[in-house]
Parts: C-alpha cells; structure tokens; sequence
C-alpha cells in the first residue's frame, strides 16, 4: 500500500516537470513572437509614413500639372491670336504686293521714257548753254514769240526769213518736248510718291510679319518646354504612385503576419491556459491522492486485481481455444500482477 502511493507521486512529478517545461518554451515563443512583432510594427509605421509623403508629393505635383496645363491652355491662346494676326497681314501683303510689284514696274519703264525724252530735248536744244536754259519754258516761248513777230512785222530778206522759221520750228519743238518732258515728270513724280507711300506699307508689312514672326517663335518655344515640364512631372507622378502602391502592398503583407501573430500569440495564450489548468489538475488530484483513506485504495486495488485476473481468464480460455488473442490480451496471460 506505501509502494502504491510512492508510485502515484512519482507519476505526478513528471507530468509537473513536464507542465513547467511547456510553459518556459511558450514564454521563449512569446518573447521571439512579440520581438518579431515589434520589428514588424517598425516596418509598418516606415511604410505608412512613406505612404503619406508619397501621396503628398502627389498631391503637390498635381497642382503643378493643373498650374502647367493653365499656363500652356494661355499661351495657346496667345500662340492663335498671333497665328490669327499673321494671316491678317499676310493677306494685307497679297493684297498689295502685285500693286507694289505693278507700280514698280511702271516706274521703271517711265524712268526710261523720261530719259529717252530727256536725251531728246538735249538733241534739241544743242545751242542752248545749259539744261536750265534747255527747261525754262518761258523763255522759250518768249523766244518763240518775237521770232514770230519779227517775221510778220520786219521786212526780212529771203535767207533771214528762211533762217528765222527754221529757228521758230526748232523752239517750238523743244518747246512741245518740254512740255511733254514736264508733263510726263509730274506723272512720274505722282508715280514715285505712290510708290514710296507703297514702299513704305510694304516694309511695315514685311516688318510686322518678321515681329509676329519672332514672337511665334518664342511662343512655340514657350509651350515646348512647358510639354516637356509636364511630361516630366507626369513621369515623376507614375514613379512616386508605383512606390506609394509597392508600400501598400508591403503594407498588406505586413498586416497579414501582424495578424498571424495575433493569432498565433491567441494560440499559445489559449495553450498556456490549457496546461495551466491541466497543471492544476494534477495538482488537485495529488491532493486528494494524498488525502484519500487507505481503505479505499485497498479497496480500489482488489477491484483492479479482479479485473484483471478476469481479463486473464478470457484470454486463457481463448488461447486454449485455438483462437487469435490481441497484443493486449497476451500481455495479460505473460505479464506478472506487478506489472
């Protein structure tokens, strides 16, 4: 009876060890657990921030990209209303140019009559000492006037008055091609004025296209490097989105093992639990091992001491029978009571 209950304490004593063993492991699991923890709740308030300051950095460069599509939306505009004045004036230059080039063309071919007449009037007026004389209308026809009064009035011999009428019709041929030389000058004076007035309209024309020209220029120049700022800051936007979308999926990945972890620090809460209880248990059994009337563990001794001389019965009769006996039931027939 004192060697039943020595054996019964001694059975106790391992399943204690064994409880306090569990319960160091699950402390060493917990601390590694709640170490991986941290490092992961690290990580996750890194990603978070960087995922605020990607989306920042977003927001900021869409307001540029609105600030850049106003400006270029302004200086297309411009760029229309000077493409828009250019047509006006390139249509004010067709108008007159073939009235500049016409007008030109007039002029020099009444430059060239001019002289022709001009080299006329000299052939004519060979006695005269210079081309004032050779021009002064007055004069001439003064001239013309007494020549002609003297041969109506003087009583002139045959040879003056031949030589007199040859005089008269030589100024009144100079004086007919001066008239005309005079004539045709006023309307190539009238011609050059047109013409320098035309001139004149022309070069501002040609000036005023080479100005909207210039300024085209730079306008074009303007809304290039504005395209190209914003394809640079809609490049800058897609690399900070796919950096903010990488630390939202490590984000998800992070969240996935925080929660394993919750769930596996539940676990061994719940396991630790579990063995506490058990552990308490066994000790509570001990106690009532320890407690228990020795009477009734005789009598819980003979009980099982005629239950297994019964089971050995039956498996005796059965072997002695001929028939298949179970690895338990040979136990029985070859092992000793104190087994």
């Amino acid at each position: 009876m004192v060697q039943e209950q020595s054996g019964g304490n001694s059975a106790i004593a391992p399943t204690a060890a064994a409880s306090a063993s569990a319960i160091k492991k699950d402390n060493r699991m917990n601390n590694s657990i709640d170490s991986n923890q941290k490092t992961l709740l690290d990580f996750k308030k890194s990603l978070l921030e960087e995922q605020k300051n990607g989306e920042s950095r977003i927001e900021k460069i869409n307001q540029k990209i609105e600030e850049t599509k106003r400006i270029i939306d302004e200086e297309r505009v411009k760029l229309e209303a000077e493409r828009l004045k250019l047509k006006h004036t390139n249509e004010a230059k067709d108008a007159d140019y073939t009235k500049f080039t016409e007008l030109r063309n007039s002029l020099i071919e009444e430059r060239k009559r001019m002289k022709t007449l001009d080299s006329k009037a000299s052939g004519a007026a060979s006695g005269f000492r210079s081309r004032r004389d050779r021009y002064n209308i007055a004069n001439l026809t003064r001239s013309l006037e007494q020549i002609e009064k003297d041969i109506q009035t003087k009583k002139l011999s045959k040879d003056e008055e031949r030589r007199l009428v040859l005089k008269s019709k030589e100024i009144a041929t100079k004086l007919h091609t001066l008239k005309v030389i005079n004539k045709k000058e006023d309307t190539y004076k009238n011609m050059a004025m047109r013409f320098d007035d035309l001139k004149g309209k022309m070069t501002q024309i040609f000036d005023q296209k080479a100005e909207i020209g210039k300024g085209i220029g730079k306008l074009k120049s303007n809304l290039d490097e504005l395209l190209n700022q914003r394809e640079e800051l809609y490049e800058e936007r897609r690399a900070i989105i796919h950096q903010v979308r990488e630390a939202g999926a490590k984000l998800e990945m992070v969240d996935t093992q925080l929660n394993a972890i919750e769930f596996k620090k539940s676990r061994l809460q719940y396991s630790s639990e579990r063995q506490k209880r058990h552990s308490d248990r066994e000790r509570d059994r001990d106690r009532r091992n320890r407690h228990e009337v020795p009477q009734d563990k005789m009598r819980k001794n003979r009980e099982n001491q005629e239950l297994w001389n019964s089971l050995k019965e039956v498996a005796m009769k059965k072997m002695t029978g001929g028939e298949k006996l179970t690895f338990d039931e040979m136990k029985l027939i070859y092992s000793d009571e104190s087994d």
